[in-house]
């Protein structure tokens, strides 16, 4: 067994810093989305942040890939990391409290165990991952609610569609490490963030049109946030995390992003959750505690 790493006291600021600001994304992308078609929300938010990642790149001198395969693995990464979860969030905060949609985000991890056990010949589902994997589905199904899962609504699909996000992140993060973990990840974003950029930007003229820029300072503000701070700074500081701490104390985020999300959704659109969804949310604390298998140990 591998002894896990200690967190500096820098890193655990970065670790809070990053959830702050990712728990802050799922309020911006509601405001924008006020003013601006979901698709088109996320056009913006993938071409912009590719612009400014291609910057830092150059600037860092970093080498790019030279081989077809690479870019083909980035493309593919734009897929599954980007276009799919970011539209199907985007459409399904429409329909769901941003807090709501921040508590599906946190099953990313839960997904991502099950599916690189399913994937992946050295991830096994040990007891230990089963048991934590079938807790935080039990507490997706609770946030979802009895009612949602009875009576099928637009509110209901859109809870899906959250959730099928957060499943694409977790293929994402399998295909990332079969096919891109030679690539230096800021490369890696910048280059999954254009092969996004190819597919959603063209689907944003064709379904919404062109982009509007008469927009309030508020829709101003929030696509700036998204793309500045949330995408490609936050990629940035998500890579320089995970070097200094690793993958396990790296999934931390996934439980410290849901309380500063329902916090601003209640304190600026007074989003009101009801007492199902924290339950969900400390059912899927328990799974992801019990993933990581620290507590336990001790």
């Amino acid at each position: 067994m591998t002894a896990q790493r200690i967190i500096p006291a820098r890193t655990w600021a970065e670790l809070f810093l990053l959830a702050l600001i990712w728990g802050g994304s799922f309020l911006a992308i509601r405001l924008a989305l006020d003013e601006v078609p979901f698709v088109t929300s996320v056009a913006h938010r993938v071409f912009w942040a590719a612009l400014i990642l291609w910057g830092y790149v150059f600037l860092r001198g970093l080498q790019l890939p030279t081989r077809r395969s690479d870019w083909t693995a980035l493309f593919v990464m734009g897929l599954l990391n980007n276009v799919i979860p970011f539209s199907l969030m985007a459409w399904g905060q429409l329909h769901i409290p941003t807090g709501l949609t921040s508590v599906f985000n946190a099953g990313t991890a839960i997904f991502g165990v099950v599916v690189a056990a399913l994937l992946l010949a050295d991830e096994r589902l040990t007891a230990r991952k089963a048991i934590g994997s079938t807790i935080g589905f039990l507490g997706v199904a609770t946030a979802i609610g009895l009612d949602a899962l009875r009576d099928f609504d637009v509110t209901s699909l859109a809870q899906l569609a959250v959730i099928g996000g957060t499943i694409s992140y977790a293929f994402a993060s399998v295909w990332a490490r079969v096919k891109m973990a030679h690539l230096s990840p800021q490369v890696a974003a910048a280059g999954m963030l254009t092969g996004s950029a190819v597919v959603i930007v063209p689907a944003a003229f064709l379904m919404d049109g062109v982009p509007s820029f008469d927009l309030s300072l508020t829709a101003i503000g929030a696509i700036a946030y998204y793309v500045i701070f949330a995408t490609a700074g936050a990629y940035l500081l998500y890579y320089r995390i995970l070097a200094a701490a690793g993958s396990a104390n790296t999934m931390i985020v996934t439980l410290l992003i849901p309380p500063v999300s329902i916090v601003l959704g209640a304190w600026v659109l007074d989003e009101n959750l009801s007492p199902n969804v924290y339950a969900g949310l400390g059912l899927l604390a328990l799974g992801l505690i019990i993933l990581d298998g620290r507590l336990l140990r001790r």
